[in-house]
C-alpha cells in the first residue's frame, strides 16, 4: 500500500475508508456510470503507447480540486507499448512506408482489443510528428477508423507540447517561479517555457498552476536522426555534431527570454520527459531492470547527464544492446537521444533536471478526468 512517506505530497490511501471500499470493488472489474474507464493512445514516431485508467466518480469529485488529488479518484489498470518505427524512412521523401503503417495498425489493433475488453467509455488517440510531417499521414488515420473503429487526431506541435506539459505538471515545484519542460521524441523535440502561479485560481486536476510563456519545436528526434546518420549515428563525431546543432537551435530561444539570468538567480527548474531521460536516470541509479516508481520524479545533475552520455557512447554496441535498462532495439536511439539531451543541457545549464516518466498519454488522461469531474 502506498503511503505519504513513500511518495512526497500524496495523501495516504486510508484517509477515507468508505471510498476505499468502493475502490476495492471497482478494482475487481466493476464498471458503470459511477465508475467509468478512460484511455489514452499516443502514436509517436517510434512507438505506440496506451494507458487505461479506471475512475471512481465519488472520490474524484471529492478530491479533484485539491492541490494534490487523492489517488483513490483514479488508477491505471492497463497499459501497452510497442516500438513501431512509424517514422522509418520519413526523412527521405516525407511519406510513411507501407510497412510502417502496417506495424502501427497491428499495434493499434492490440490497443483496440484492450479498450474493448476494459469497456472504455471515454478515450482520445493522438498521432504526433511522423503523421504531422508525412504527406500520407491521413491514410493511416483513415485506415485506423475504417478497420479498427479508432479515431486518431493528428495534433500540432503546440498541442503535443501542451499535452506533455499537462502530463508532467504533477512534478513541478510550486516554489520555483519558472520552468522549462522538454520532451525528446522520435521525430522532434518540444521545449516549453512556463511561469508558475502559486497564488492563482485553482484549476481542477492541476496540482500546479502554470502559464505557458512560449514554446518551440525543433526537428531533432531520436528516430529521424538515427536514420539520417545510419551506422554513424553512434560515433563520437556525429554525437558532438548533433549536440552542437541542438545547443545552437535552443540558444536562440534561451536568449530571447533571458533564461540564463533566471538560471543564475536560481528561479527556474527543468523537467525532462522522454525515454532518453528516464533511461539515463535508470543507468545512474544502477537499476538491474527499469523501475518506473523509482525513476519518475527523480533528479539528475547535469554533470551526471554528461557522464552517462559518455559512458553510453564509449560502450561496446553489443554490450549496450543487452543492457536491461535500455531495452532491445533502443541501443542506438538512446545514444542519439543523449546527444540531443546534452545539447539541451548545454543551452540551458541548470544544476539539475527532474525526470518525468510521463507525458502525452498522462496529459490526455488528465484532461479526460477534468471533463468527468465537471
Amino acid at each position: 500500500m502506498v503511503s505519504s512517506q513513500q511518495i512526497e505530497g500524496v495523501t495516504t490511501l486510508t484517509e477515507d475508508e468508505n471510498i476505499s471500499k468502493e475502490w476495492n470493488s471497482f478494482e475487481m472489474g466493476h464498471c458503470d456510470a459511477h465508475h467509468p474507464v478512460i484511455a489514452a493512445i499516443d502514436l509517436g514516431t517510434n512507438s505506440c503507447r496506451l494507458l487505461v485508467a479506471s475512475v471512481n466518480i465519488a472520490s474524484l469529485k471529492k478530491t479533484f480540486f485539491r492541490t494534490r488529488p487523492n489517488p483513490l479518484g483514479w488508477k491505471i489498470i492497463d497499459s501497452f507499448a510497442k516500438i513501431v518505427r512509424l517514422g522509418e524512412g520519413l526523412h527521405k521523401d516525407d511519406t510513411l512506408s507501407e510497412d510502417a503503417i502496417e506495424r502501427s495498425l497491428e499495434a493499434l489493433a492490440i490497443c483496440k482489443k484492450k479498450i474493448d475488453m476494459r469497456h472504455v467509455s471515454r478515450m482520445r488517440a493522438v498521432a504526433t510528428e511522423a503523421c504531422r510531417r508525412a504527406t500520407n499521414g491521413h491514410i493511416l488515420v483513415e485506415r485506423a477508423k475504417a478497420e479498427l473503429g479508432l479515431e486518431i487526431d493528428i495534433v500540432t506541435a503546440t498541442e503535443e507540447g501542451r499535452l506533455a506539459l499537462t502530463g508532467c505538471a504533477g512534478i513541478l515545484n510550486a516554489r520555483i517561479p519558472y520552468g522549462i519542460v522538454f520532451d525528446i521524441g522520435g521525430g522532434s523535440t518540444e521545449i516549453i517555457f512556463l511561469r508558475i502561479d502559486p497564488d492563482g485560481r485553482q484549476r481542477p486536476g492541476y496540482p500546479i498552476l502554470f502559464e505557458v510563456i512560449d514554446s518551440i519545436s525543433i526537428p531533432y528526434g531520436v528516430v529521424t536522426l538515427s536514420e539520417v546518420y545510419a551506422q554513424f549515428a553512434s560515433s563520437p563525431e556525429i554525437h558532438n555534431d548533433i549536440r552542437t546543432q541542438v545547443r545552437d537551435e535552443i540558444t536562440r530561444f534561451v536568449k530571447q527570454h533571458d533564461i540564463r539570468t533566471l538560471i543564475k538567480a536560481e528561479k527556474i527548474q527543468m523537467v525532462g520527459s522522454s525515454g532518453t531521460v528516464t533511461t539515463l536516470a535508470a543507468l545512474k541509479m544502477g537499476l538491474p531492470r527499469y523501475e518506473r516508481k523509482r525513476v519518475d520524479g527523480a533528479f539528475l545533475k547535469l554533470t551526471d547527464v554528461h557522464e552517462i552520455s559518455k559512458f553510453l557512447l564509449d560502450m561496446d554496441p553489443d554490450v549496450r544492446a543487452n543492457y536491461a535498462c535500455i531495452g532491445g532495439g533502443r541501443s542506438d536511439l538512446v545514444v542519439v537521444g543523449s546527444a540531443i539531451l546534452e545539447g539541451i543541457c548545454d543551452a540551458i545549464p541548470t544544476s539539475y533536471l527532474r525526470v518525468a516518466d510521463r507525458g502525452v498519454r498522462e496529459g490526455i488522461l488528465s484532461e479526460l478526468l477534468i471533463s468527468i469531474s465537471r
